[in-house]
């Protein structure tokens, strides 16, 4: 059976490993935090006396932003000057006084495309270099189902099955074999690859971030990520302390077993929520807006700067599905993308982490050419993501889409989704991505060398 494959199947080790351990896991149920029933994994640390974990390159994080619900890219980076978008948009077209006309300058067509107005934010990052955008990104035979498509863009699957991209490379990175193997042939895991798991803010754990031997640890506030049981009696505390302190025995005689794995994880999670609170508790060296994303980033630059080991971050915004009266709520949600994102960039430039991080948005699909009756627009196929960050190349990548020849009333995709992913594999996050994404995807090279 390939597991990679099964949805039914992705999490098997995890299952297995938690079941055969099930004893063990039902006496500690008032010591071990409430968090990892649902995170299933929670942050593991460097061996002792070191600050690092061996074999794996831990200085470039990837922070990804989804734009939830189908952003309409054609009014978000709008052809100006094609005759065809007023035409097919006479309503809710965007006119060039109502824009951030781009450099004249820029490369693949910046000089007929401009920004909408409420995205000033990332207009300066734009101009500063900082803001790479990737025109027309899709993939073959595009779903436009938000649940189906948004499992093809967590996958990385067209067929949508299996585990989320970032997952896999989480898991390889942890066991070295690739696409959520569990560990050695033998089925035991490398405590000395281990790595840190995805930390995902909000209420639900992505698809994206979950692998077969780690998962995300998710959480909307800092301040509910606390292990509850110190707050019942010293009792507890007092059994939870001879409790860890035969885990770290037992942890010690078996080394590199499932047991000693999943043992150790599970005393990790105290330590490691925190460590949390801690670096989020911290005052953030500029100051955020006040909407939802720029509160999520506030506490993904906190972790950044407080030295967390996770590599991957996890942050969305919601309401993009604009099918009625789109002018007005479609410019809101990229006025507080925009100044989120920007707030987030000076952060890490106060920092001096601007050049570890790279940031990536992405919705699960872009809307139709064509406005309907309700000066909105329907689901679509294609359309732009971002890149920000000291390491992109600033500037458009890629074509923009024809909106004379279409599909359907749709855009044809000219850029592959999966190329994006497999750049920022290779380039960033220092794997092989086709052992992640089951093929090779050519590199549109927005990233610098």
């Amino acid at each position: 059976m390939n597991l990679h494959n099964d949805p039914t199947q992705a999490k098997a080790y995890t299952r297995r490993a938690f079941l055969q351990n099930s004893a063990l896991l039902a006496s500690a149920a008032l010591t071990v935090p409430a968090f990892i029933q649902s995170s299933a994994m929670a942050l593991p640390t460097a061996e002792a006396g070191l600050s690092s974990i061996a074999g794996v390159n831990e200085d470039n994080i990837l922070v990804i932003i989804q734009l939830s619900g189908g952003n309409d890219g054609l009014n978000t980076v709008v052809p100006y000057r094609d005759d065809a978008y007023y035409r097919l948009r006479p309503s809710i077209g965007i006119r060039p006084d109502g824009l951030h006309i781009l450099s004249k300058n820029g490369s693949n067509g910046a000089a007929d495309l401009g920004l909408n107005e409420a995205m000033t934010g990332i207009r300066e990052l734009y101009d500063e270099g900082s803001c790479a955008i990737v025109q027309g990104v899709g993939y073959p035979n595009p779903n436009r189902s938000h649940f189906a498509s948004m499992d093809i863009w967590h996958t990385g699957e067209l067929s949508g099955t299996g585990d989320g991209w970032l997952g896999r490379y989480i898991d390889a990175q942890c066991c070295g074999y690739g696409k959520g193997e569990s560990g050695r042939p033998d089925g035991s895991v490398d405590e000395q690859a281990r790595v840190e798991p995805p930390i995902a803010i909000g209420s639900e754990s992505p698809l994206m971030l979950s692998g077969r031997n780690m998962m995300p640890v998710s959480f909307e506030s800092a301040d509910l990520f606390d292990w509850a049981g110190k707050k019942y009696s010293e009792d507890i505390v007092e059994e939870h302390r001879k409790l860890t302190d035969m885990i770290n025995k037992r942890v010690e005689e078996e080394k590199d077993s499932n047991n000693a794995f999943l043992l150790r994880t599970a005393m990790d999670a105290r330590v490691s929520s925190d460590a949390i609170r801690r670096a989020v508790s911290a005052k953030p060296l500029v100051n955020y807006p006040g909407n939802p994303l720029a509160q999520q980033l506030s506490m993904i630059g906190s972790m950044i700067r407080a030295g967390l080991k996770t590599r991957v971050y996890y942050a969305s915004i919601g309401s993009f599905d604009t099918h009625a009266n789109q002018p007005g709520s479609h410019a809101r949600l990229l006025g507080q993308f925009s100044s989120a994102v920007r707030a987030f960039q000076q952060d890490l430039q106060a920092q001096g982490n601007d050049g570890r991080v790279m940031t990536m948005a992405f919705s699960e699909f872009g809307r139709r050419v064509g406005q309907n009756a309700s000066n909105g627009t329907d689901h679509g196929t294609a359309a732009p993501m971002f890149m920000f960050g000291s390491k992109v190349k600033g500037g458009f990548h890629s074509r923009h889409p024809s909106l004379t020849s279409l599909d359907s009333g749709d855009l044809k995709y000219t850029a592959d989704f999966r190329s994006v992913y497999a750049e920022v594999l290779d380039n960033w996050l220092s794997t092989k991505s086709e052992d992640v994404l089951d093929g090779k995807f050519k590199h549109l090279r927005v990233l610098d060398a």
